[in-house]
């Protein structure tokens, strides 16, 4: 026993060690050439070495990083006029289906724009390799201002390229959010993007507003409503447990949806087409769902059957589709595992609890009919009238 636990903590050690050592001071180029800076950048295990020639103002780079794919793309950019990837200039390359490397400069004049030309700015004497599962891109760029000390860059890993040459959308995790960063030329000193910021918040929020409205108190409310009204002891409490959850779920849903709206204002050229038009669609379910309550006939009523089956068809759909966009969700933001395995627990939990009352209920319901139809009515002979 305590070899195998020398053993892996000695294995869990070196592991470490050397990818601590992995560094830009440590890497090597095949033409030997030589940068005056380098920086690990903080994000997508990515690195950049540059030098600065500032009587011709140009900049000599070589950027490194590891697309999550042998068939993706890795690229580098500056922006002369923002710190996002609005307006970048980017280098991006690739290894093409003949084994050759790739090498081609993106415009991306907005989100919603993003095609190849030419930049803003001359490129000279670009070059990439691939080797081990590491991409290298090779560039002189002439600044788009003389004296340019200190820029914007942001650096990008894409999974795959089509056919005809065309880069596939990266991820959207928080690691490919943050991979920006201000770099001054002179010093070496880079301030990376980070990960948490305002709008990684705001897409939280809505996350969580979200799983906890249509992805819990909405499926709690109809096990209620659908159970524990077959037990006589539990009326009429069922009914107002059954309208608080399905109102306040309707409340935080609706904050969560605004979040939505808001997050969609402040991402032009992102746009997840599924997630939003379930979205939609949930809070218009919704919405009629909580004002049907006060329409709702009484129990006598000859149109109550036909409410029913309406209010009732528009909660299991609201139930299907509010759970799967959960999941379209927790795809977008990428979390940590945890939080899926989290939700997942939930709502298996509230499934394993539904099945259980589902087989009461008709135990229940079996009883209630076997006793009527064995229920012992009054036959007895009347004495015949004297």
């Amino acid at each position: 026993m305590a070899s195998i636990f020398f053993l892996t903590f000695f294995t869990f050690l070196t592991s470490h060690l050397s990818h601590a050592q992995f560094t830009c001071t440590t890497q090597k180029f095949t033409n030997n050439k030589l940068y005056n800076h380098c920086n690990d950048l903080p994000h997508l295990n990515s690195y950049l070495h540059w030098s600065l020639d500032a009587p011709k103002n140009t900049l000599s780079v070589a950027f490194i990083s590891s697309p999550p794919t042998s068939s993706g793309w890795v690229s580098w950019a500056l922006n002369p006029t923002g710190n996002g990837m609005a307006g970048a200039q980017a280098i991006l390359a690739y290894k093409a289906s003949n084994g050759t490397m790739v090498v081609k400069t993106y415009n991306i004049s907005s989100y919603s724009s993003i095609v190849e030309g030419k930049l803003s700015f001359d490129v000279k004497d670009k070059r990439a390799e691939f080797s081990d599962g590491v991409m290298k891109i090779f560039a002189t760029v002439v600044l788009p201002e003389k004296g340019v000390t200190v820029v914007n860059h942001v650096w990008q890993v894409g999974p795959s390229v089509s056919s005809d040459g065309i880069p596939a959308r990266h991820g959207f995790q928080m690691a490919n959010l943050a991979a920006k960063g201000r770099l001054d030329l002179l010093s070496g000193q880079s301030t990376g993007g980070v990960a948490g910021g305002s709008g990684t918040k705001k897409r939280n929020i809505h996350g969580i507003l979200n799983a906890v409205s249509w992805g819990v108190l909405f499926p709690v409310g109809i096990i209620i409503a659908r159970y524990l009204r077959t037990f006589p002891s539990a009326d009429p409490a069922w009914f107002y447990f059954h309208v608080f959850c399905q109102v306040s779920g309707y409340a935080i849903g609706v904050a969560g949806w605004g979040t939505g709206l808001k997050l969609g204002s402040d991402s032009k050229g992102v746009t997840y087409s599924t997630h939003r038009s379930i979205g939609i669609a949930l809070f218009s379910l919704a919405t009629v769902q909580v004002f049907a309550l006060f329409l709702r006939p009484n129990k006598d009523h000859k149109f109550r059957f036909y409410w029913n089956i309406y209010h009732h068809g528009i909660g299991y759909v609201i139930l299907v589709l509010g759970i799967i966009n959960v999941f379209k969700g927790l795809d977008i933001l990428s979390p940590e595992s945890k939080w899926r395995t989290i939700y997942i627990i939930v709502i298996s939990t509230l499934g394993a609890i539904a099945l259980l009352l589902e087989v009461i209920t008709w135990i229940v319901t079996l009883n209630k009919k076997s006793s009527k139809s064995t229920e012992p009515y009054d036959n007895k002979q009347q004495p015949l009238a004297p």
